[in-house]
């Protein structure tokens, strides 16, 4: 794997196509974990493992999937590796598995991970499959680790469980619940889109 390939890939899944406010894949996650730093954490980091995983296993078995079967394949791949975090999760982290209950299992209809099988592995060797999942991974974490600290501090005024708020705040409750994830998720939006557009606008007008 060439570092400039795999710089190119980290900065694109990071910032110029990331999951969440580009290609609005993984919303659901978004709404039902962010509400606690901890939890998103796991779940967050569930999914790149998850990710960059099946991306390596699909992007190694390509050649030897049937067409006809290849969507099976990719769900019953992308499947063994959420069981396997799942059981990992209850071994050594058994708080946390409980906290987040189904949502661990549902990681297999998470949309980032095929699609990033489908877009990339499918078409590139294993270890940048790798590198692709994982780094797709890393951006999702990274916008949903924002929004859970936005969240967790105004409706807990905690920091993964630690208090940092003075005394008398009082919570925001609308924060701890659903609605607020779909409100800060459209202004993270808002905002990668209008940055974006404005540093395009400076690209093109440097070149005039």
């Amino acid at each position: 794997m060439k570092a400039p390939k795999a710089v190119a890939i980290l900065k694109d899944n990071l910032w110029a196509n990331n999951p969440i406010f580009i290609q609005i894949l993984g919303i659901c996650s978004t709404l039902a974990v962010t509400n606690s730093l901890n939890n998103t954490l796991v779940m967050t980091v569930g999914v790149a493992l998850t990710t960059a995983f099946s991306s390596l296993t699909l992007s190694a078995l390509k050649d030897l999937i049937p067409r006809k079967v290849r969507m099976i394949v990719q769900v019953v791949v992308i499947s063994f590796y959420v069981i396997l975090i799942d059981i990992l999760l209850r071994a050594y982290l058994p708080e946390a598995s409980r906290q987040l209950g189904p949502y661990v299992g549902l990681i297999i209809t998470n949309c980032i991970i095929m699609g990033r099988a489908e877009a990339f592995a499918q078409a590139n060797p294993p270890l940048l499959s790798f590198w692709d999942g994982l780094t797709s991974g890393l951006g999702y974490m990274a916008v949903l680790m924002a929004i859970a600290a936005v969240r967790e501090l105004l409706g807990f005024g905690t920091l993964f469980g630690l208090r940092v708020m003075p005394e008398g705040f009082v919570p925001w409750t609308i924060m701890i619940m659903a609605p607020s994830a779909f409100f800060l998720v459209a202004m993270v939006m808002w905002w990668a889109k209008s940055v974006q557009a404005r540093r395009q606008t400076a690209g093109k007008e440097a070149k005039k």
